[in-house]
């Protein structure tokens, strides 16, 4: 089936690593390129510190294999990279390629996952799905790790304030800043600034100005436009020195220098209300907001009220955050009863200025009186650690299971086809994942099922769950998309009804409790088989 959903060109065949091609020609020429298969993409640690990820990437998979197709100008790249002696039917095999014996069995983009828990299997031709490795990856890693972020985020701010996204400009390049947009919205964001984003994935956008709008006014001379039409009689009247009397009205009530008020910040208030009438905003901290920001906004927007007009609110980029909102909001309050307009409390106070998941934690422990976060940089690089680490490995061969050991166990890989199934408890909250063998019988609700940790013989617990979900589904089959995609708000959906299953201290911002993986009786004894049949026998003397 086809889907009209975004495609970027870059998401081709060759995003991908040059020894993906090399394995792929060596499997042909041993004949070994249409052996079976099957390979798990997962990850080995929760990122941030934290002990849940989000899996984000899945539709961006799905429709890269509606289009896996090597060009003729592939074809001819790959022949002047490859070694000369490369045998030309190789290519020809290359050409012929598509994922319609690929089948895919996948979590539900959104959903809340954890350490060895195959988020991504795929079923197929060995060489094909080799050559899928490397894109898969890089479709999900950075995905799942901006979803993840954004979802902490969510987690720390107060259930009421707006997060925005304004990282554009600090994203690792045009990809980058895209691709963050679009899944901090899915992670728990209420908008970005980024209009590319907006336009492609229908993501409400926002903004405001800059200060070098402010700085563009010294005084209100300098102002083209002086008139506003009133809504209540649709007239023309003059707006500026409207303002200035309500600058003035509002310095004498409450006390206010009105002299240290920079005029040129007023006239670029004025100027931005009379373009936005309807949805004005400003920057406050240009020069200083306790003394002159504050003053100019609120004498903007009486004038708009007066005007019939609806005013949102400020923006402070710098300073003591806790602080300065504190003061905003008082002097809000202080408009409000003197001059009888209950609506100047209601109005918002958006903040900025290199936030990050600590800084929001920290402002909450202050009584901070912020209503929305615009949040850029820690957000879209993900500076407090800049990738996830998922992983692909081979589970089976030809039929038969296979295992990657190492010295660190962390690094074992649990063999074999699996289904994954999450145990609930009576209180609705996730209890733990199982990993199954493909054959075995699904869990029950009510049965009192032996749950082992994949390596530690001695850790090991009977559950018996009060609901059972089988993670794993079918989403890729016979070269088709086999279950409908879900919309950007399907999937931020997904992510907020998820974590309300994870109890809170596993949600928790210092030391969260970890989630457990376990493996069934009978996965644990034919992974720890396979180990042993593996593993060299030392000997001493």
């Amino acid at each position: 089936m086809a889907h009209n959903e975004f495609k970027s060109n870059v998401i081709q065949p060759l995003l991908t690593d040059l020894y993906e091609v090399t394995m792929a020609y060596s499997f042909w020429k041993d004949r070994k390129h249409d052996v079976r298969a099957v390979f798990d993409l997962f990850f080995r640690k929760n990122p941030f510190q934290g002990e849940f990820t989000v899996f984000a990437g899945l539709k961006d998979c799905l429709l890269y294999l509606e289009s896996f197709r090597f060009s003729a100008s592939d074809i001819s790249y790959l022949k002047s990279k490859l070694p000369k002696n490369t045998e030309p039917e190789f290519f020809d095999y290359l050409a012929s390629l598509t994922a319609k014996d690929v089948t895919v069995h996948a979590v539900e983009e959104g959903t809340i996952v954890f350490p060895k828990v195959p988020l991504v299997s795929l079923e197929g031709p060995l060489a094909v799905v080799q050559l899928l490795e490397t894109t898969f990856l890089t479709l999900i890693n950075f995905a799942s790790l901006v979803t993840t972020n954004a979802a902490r985020y969510r987690l720390a701010a107060p259930e009421n304030v707006r997060l925005l996204e304004f990282g554009l400009r600090r994203a690792q390049g045009p990809d980058g800043g895209l691709s963050a947009s679009k899944y901090a919205f899915t992670g728990g964001f209420d908008g970005t600034s980024n209009l590319l984003a907006g336009k492609i994935f229908d993501i409400p956008v926002s903004g405001t100005h800059a200060h070098s709008f402010v700085m563009t006014y010294s005084n209100v001379n300098q102002l083209n436009s002086r008139t506003l039409k009133n809504v209540h009689d649709g007239k023309e009247y003059d707006f500026v020195a409207a303002c200035f009397e309500w600058r003035a009205k509002i310095a004498n009530k409450l006390g206010i220098v009105e002299s240290e008020a920079n005029d040129g910040e007023i006239a670029a208030f004025i100027a931005y209300a009379l373009a936005f009438p309807e949805s004005f905003v400003a920057l406050v901290d240009t020069y200083n907001v306790l003394r002159s920001g504050l003053l100019n906004f609120a004498a903007v927007a009486m004038a708009l009220d007066q005007f019939g007009y609806h005013p949102i609110g400020i923006r402070i980029d710098s300073g003591d955050l806790a602080y300065l909102s504190k003061e905003a909001y008082k002097l809000f309050q202080q408009i409000a009863n003197h001059f009888e307009c209950p609506w100047f409390t209601s109005l918002h106070i958006i903040a900025s200025n290199d936030l990050n998941e600590d800084t929001i934690h920290s402002l909450n422990d202050q009584g901070h009186k912020i209503t929305s976060f615009a949040i850029g940089t820690h957000l879209v690089t993900c500076q407090k650690q800049p990738a996830l680490g998922c992983v692909y490995k081979l589970t089976e061969i030809n039929s038969q299971p296979c295992i990657k050991l190492s010295e660190d166990l962390d690094k074992v890989t649990i063999p074999g086809r699996k289904k994954v199934y999450r145990l609930y408890g009576q209180d609705g909250f996730a209890i733990l994942d199982l990993l199954a063998k493909s054959n075995e019988k699904e869990p029950q609700v009510g049965d009192r099922i032996l749950c082992r940790h994949p390596i530690l013989e001695s850790k090991r617990a009977f559950v018996i769950p009060s609901s059972v979900t089988c993670l794993l589904e079918k989403w890729w089959y016979n070269g088709e998309i086999t279950r409908p995609l879900p919309t950007l708000v399907d999937i931020k959906n997904k992510v907020s009804k998820g974590l309300a299953t994870l109890r809170p201290d596993m949600k928790r911002h210092l030391n969260p409790t970890p989630y457990k993986v376990s493996v069934t009786e009978t996965l644990y004894e034919e992974m720890h088989s396979i180990w042993l049949e593996n593993a060299p026998i030392g000997e001493l003397s």
